[in-house]
């Protein structure tokens, strides 16, 4: 099968196109013919080799956790699909590529593309996740460094659902967009502390998540009166040295299946949006990372397969 695959830490150049054995489902597992894959900034942090305190890698790697497909194949004593199913969620074995296995999956509705479809998956069960260790609540600020990502867009829409206030960080081109999901946004940068204190109600931040990873975690302390308590952050790997917890993942798989099936059905009905930045073919999977690597995409970047 083509797929994309590294045999060492480095920048896009160590991304290989090429042809790879496809993996054959297991006892129990499904196996997906993928049509859209998911880039996410995790997957050029694992290729520098920044992540592999939190996700080891064996080489050859390919890249990719989320991916929409087609159920292609099933291992002896799969239950739950059968060959044809559209589905949508996490795969084992890399999203870059032509077939996958995969982890937790559900059916996608009717109603999503593939495109829309592999929006979802870690964005929003990395927003719900974070929302739920924070305990944010309705009345309260959520300070929310990288609004404008695809995790900061999901987080947003879930804790304004709360009834939270959501202060989001961003740059200035994307600010509308950050109000017409419902945030209040500030530019990054110097000054940060008192732009925040400006806008947020009160001057009061409850919780803060750092989708950035950019130098934020002090001012963050700061905004929190000092403490390193109510903040997290699934972006900075410095986060041990300020006493902040980095949250990457440990969602029980049958949560994870219930968080995607909810946000997928929150899609179809519109409450719930993630735009596609930009698609890519899979030969050009570099050039995605890339672009992702700068931050400054508006939304999701898709591979399509």
């Amino acid at each position: 099968m083509k797929a994309i695959t590294y045999e060492r830490f480095g920048g896009p150049e160590v991304l290989t196109f090429g042809e790879i054995a496809a993996p054959a489902p297991g006892p129990g597992e499904v196996r997906v013919r993928v049509v859209a894959a998911g880039v996410n900034p995790l997957d050029h942090k694992r290729r520098y080799g920044w992540m592999e305190e939190f996700y080891p890698t064996t080489f050859p790697a390919v890249p990719g956790l989320e991916f929409a497909g087609v159920v292609d194949a099933l291992g002896e004593g799969a239950a739950g699909f059968a060959v044809g199913d559209e589905v949508f969620g996490w795969t084992r074995t890399g999203a870059y590529a032509e077939y996958a296995i995969a982890g937790d999956i559900v059916h996608k509705p009717a109603g999503l593309s593939f495109e829309e479809a592999v929006t979802l998956p870690v964005a929003g069960e990395t927003a719900q996740r974070v929302l739920a260790l924070l305990g944010v609540r309705s009345g309260e600020t959520l300070l929310l460094h990288g609004a404008a990502g695809a995790v900061g867009q999901v987080a947003t829409q879930l804790a304004v659902g709360l009834g939270a206030t959501v202060v989001g960080t961003a740059s200035p081109r994307n600010h509308d967009f950050l109000r017409e999901l419902g945030a209040i946004p500030v530019a990054y940068g110097e000054g940060l502390g008192d732009r925040v204190r400006a806008v947020a109600p009160g001057g009061r931040v409850d919780a803060v998540l750092d989708a950035a990873g950019f130098d934020t975690l002090p001012v963050s302390i700061e905004l929190r009166g000092g403490t390193t308590d109510r903040i997290v952050t699934i972006a900075a790997p410095d986060a041990g040295a300020h006493g902040i917890p980095f949250s990457g993942g440990g969602t029980p798989p049958g949560t994870v299946r219930a968080w995607l099936a909810g946000h997928g059905r929150m899609a179809v009905e519109g409450s719930l949006r993630v735009p596609v930045a930009g698609t890519f073919a899979l030969a050009d999977a570099a050039r995605a990372q890339a672009l992702s690597e700068t931050g400054h995409a508006p939304g999701k970047l898709v591979v399509l397969v």
